[in-house]
């Protein structure tokens, strides 16, 4: 009976291993969700091929744009309490 059991269990075991697979099917199309989702939220997808990248700005405006960029670095921003846990919600006591 063991045998028999045997025998017939292979067969259905052995045919998981079949060189006929789905997945080729599935490799042609992998990332392309990921590819299509970055090209939408690219705003323009040729901007690395202008010769002439800060079109528009003068150098004076350059400037102070940089100026406030390394200005920001000197002191950190505010902390605020988001979330408030465990405070009362005017700051006062009730």
């Amino acid at each position: 009976m063991n045998k028999l059991l045997f025998a017939l269990l292979v067969p259905v075991l052995l045919a998981g291993c079949a060189t006929s697979s789905t997945t080729p099917s599935y490799d042609t199309r992998f990332g392309n969700a990921v590819r299509e989702a970055r090209l939408r939220m690219t705003l323009n997808p040729n901007a690395g091929r202008n010769p002439d990248p800060i079109a528009g700005m003068d150098g004076r405006a350059a400037h102070e744009a940089y100026g406030r960029y390394h200005d920001s670095f000197k002191a950190p921003p505010p902390v605020t309490n988001v979330i408030n846990i465990g405070g009362a919600v005017g700051g006062g006591k009730n």
